[in-house]
């Protein structure tokens, strides 16, 4: 893990110089680092340490993917209308303190299999507040026309830090145990609450009279989404993508463990070799939207993702074939990495200043809403007709996404957004993000992705 301590950036036209983006990539990219750290023990710990079935296995996955879908709206009014910092840092520290009881009792020989799901419905809950929030502060940080090239370097060190998550997660798991290695996520909740507490830029102040109802704000966010073609569109591929995703995530984790008896240093090794293709996808993003516009690059990266589960499909047990799955999910998330930074450039773009939590919030609320319901069906299908077959179902659906970019205008897109516009009725023109520099000194901070987490996701917010 990495400390967010930093000395005085001189006022240079860089991101990497830029005092709070630093704070804030530090605090997120240590975070994304400990929930591969849980990416990687937690499945170890419940498929192979407390002997979960299928069904299980699925329970699990709905139960932690319940909270965005009940709270993913409500969690983005809030954030447009009170401190983002504020409600990132309780996230955190809800998060850190929840997951710190899975090694409490596992030292204790009470751990079971609803303690489990009792985490994750919490921690979901926690990472919605801590996501809705985290998104949407970045474009209050850096210049508006920085965006595309500050969502590609926030998504390449992700992607970094969830391969060294993934690694470290392996190691630490054969050395200590799946329970304990969970406090290395703790460690990365931590260091995120205190690196999001040093930021000093100021937040616009909310437009609204504070009388207003939460559901009235909430109708306002899905009202501007529904309203404008291209952010509908883009959240629709999000939404359809994810429920492909969900239903192929809840059993890949454990078609590898049990059906390829894939051990969990190979399983943590080819977490890893996804990341770096994520990393690869959004560092050459900018580039490749540039040279074929987003709209092509974002169709040609759905076109190939459902591509790369077949050799997962056909796979069987042997060193080759790991490598070979290993080497799908690399290109698979590089896909990822490309059109996630793009499609979420776009929307953040396009999105006015006191609207970007709920815009974002909207399409976490459907794209969450999808994973529960293919979880889910994952463990009825897997349960059915068994685990290759419900995952070849999956790889079908991800034409879905496709269809629906391919009959938008979107597919013909050669050229970013370059205009932020003004909420309508806010009586002016959006508070400006300060200048690429250091924040000033004398400026306070208010009293932690897709996905400030990580996500296989071509179309991921969490990233």
């Amino acid at each position: 893990m990495t400390s967010c301590a930093e000395p005085p950036a001189p006022s240079v036209d860089s991101l990497w110089r830029h005092r709070d983006f630093r704070r804030y990539l530090t605090g997120q990219t240590a975070s994304v680092a400990g929930s591969s750290i849980t990416q990687m023990a937690l499945p170890v710990l419940a498929v192979l340490h407390l002997d979960a079935t299928t069904a299980q296995v699925a329970w699990l996955a709905f139960l932690g993917q319940l909270p965005p879908a009940l709270l993913a709206l409500h969690a983005g009014a809030l954030a447009d209308r009170y401190s983002k910092r504020q409600q990132m840092i309780t996230g955190d520290l809800v998060s850190a303190a929840v997951l710190t009881t899975v090694p409490v009792a596992a030292a204790l020989g009470t751990l079971t299999l609803t303690q489990l799901m009792i985490v994750a419905v919490v921690q979901g809950a926690a990472s919605v507040l801590h996501d809705a929030a985290a998104i949407s502060l970045l474009p209050g940080l850096v210049d508006r026309s920085l965006i595309q090239r500050s969502n590609s370097r926030v998504g390449a060190l992700f992607a970094v830090a969830a391969t060294a998550g993934s690694h470290l997660g392996a190691a630490l798991t054969a050395v200590l145990g799946p329970a304990r290695t969970l406090l290395g996520d703790v460690v990365s909740f931590l260091i995120s609450a205190g690196c999001t507490a040093r930021i000093q830029a100021r937040e616009p102040a909310p437009h609204r009279p504070e009388a207003r109802r939460l559901r009235e704000e909430i109708g306002e966010g899905l009202r501007y989404v529904h309203g404008d073609e291209r952010l509908r569109t883009l959240t629709l591929v999000n939404a359809s993508t994810s429920f492909a995703l969900g239903l192929l995530n809840t059993l890949w984790a454990l078609y590898l463990l049990r059906t390829l008896a894939v051990s969990a240093t190979a399983f943590g090794v080819v977490l890893g070799l996804g990341a770096l293709g994520a990393a690869a996808g959004a560092l050459t993003a900018p580039a490749l939207a540039r040279r074929w516009g987003p709209g092509p690059m974002m169709l040609t990266a759905l076109a190939i993702t459902p591509l790369t589960q077949i050799p997962l499909l056909l796979a069987s047990l042997g060193l080759r074939w790991q490598i070979t799955i290993g080497a799908a999910l690399f290109l698979q998330l590089a896909c990822a990495g490309a059109a996630g930074t793009t499609q979420r450039s776009i929307r953040q773009i396009i999105t006015t200043t006191g609207m970007q939590a709920r815009m974002q919030a909207v399409s976490t609320w459907l794209t969450a809403g999808a994973r529960p319901v293919a979880a889910l069906l994952a463990g009825g299908l897997g349960t059915w007709i068994g685990v290759r077959p419900t995952l070849t179902a999956g790889t079908l659906l991800l034409l879905v996404p496709l269809v629906v970019l391919a009959r938008s205008p979107l597919r013909t897109l050669r050229h970013m957004p370059d205009q932020l516009p003004t909420a309508p009725g806010t009586g002016g023109d959006p508070m400006p993000p300060l200048p690429l520099q250091a924040a000033p000194a004398a400026v306070p901070p208010p009293a932690r992705t897709e996905d400030a987490r990580h996500d296989r996701s071509p179309g991921g917010d969490a990233a």
